[in-house]
């Protein structure tokens, strides 16, 4: 088994009314999470998020028209021992890039990877993601207000 490379996509994905996508893991029913993949060889942080949102949500952006934004914000974490194995043994943390998608909220949600979803008002789901970078990616690019704000702005 080849392994991970340690460098992934996380995007948030919310609606015009300020709802955030969260999805539950299959291996771990306790950890919820938004959209997030690990680059593959060659490809691009941009690139990933776009293949990882139509892998677990089946939202197509192209598809769709809908712009994913990449929010410059780039983290470090310690990969959690579980997922350990998973990556070089001498590779201890994980850098993620940080990107946002505003939907209209009405898509039909296709799960592949997860075991369900909820859309939940920002401060809910804020509370129901399991990772601490998750959670600060939520409180700091969805808007806060129930009117639709352009992603951009929000991601400033």
């Amino acid at each position: 088994m080849a392994f991970k490379r340690p460098e992934s996509a996380l995007v948030v994905i919310f609606d015009g009314a300020a709802n955030v996508l969260v999805m539950q893991r299959q291996d771990d029913p306790y950890f919820w999470q938004s959209v997030t993949g690990t680059l593959e060889p060659g490809e691009l942080p941009l690139q990933t998020a776009i293949r990882e949102v139509e892998e677990e949500t089946g939202i197509n952006v192209a598809l769709n028209k809908l712009q994913l934004v990449d929010c410059r914000s780039v983290n470090q974490y310690p990969i959690r021992d579980i997922w350990q194995h998973r990556y070089p043994p001498d590779c201890r943390f994980n850098t993620e890039h940080v990107f946002a998608l505003q939907v209209r909220g009405d898509e039909n949600i296709k799960l592949t990877e997860h075991l369900s979803y909820q859309w939940l008002p920002k401060e809910l789901a804020i509370e129901k993601v399991w990772s601490p970078t998750n959670k600060v990616a939520i409180e700091k690019f969805v808007p806060n207000s129930a009117l639709t704000v352009a992603v951009e702005k929000a991601c400033q």
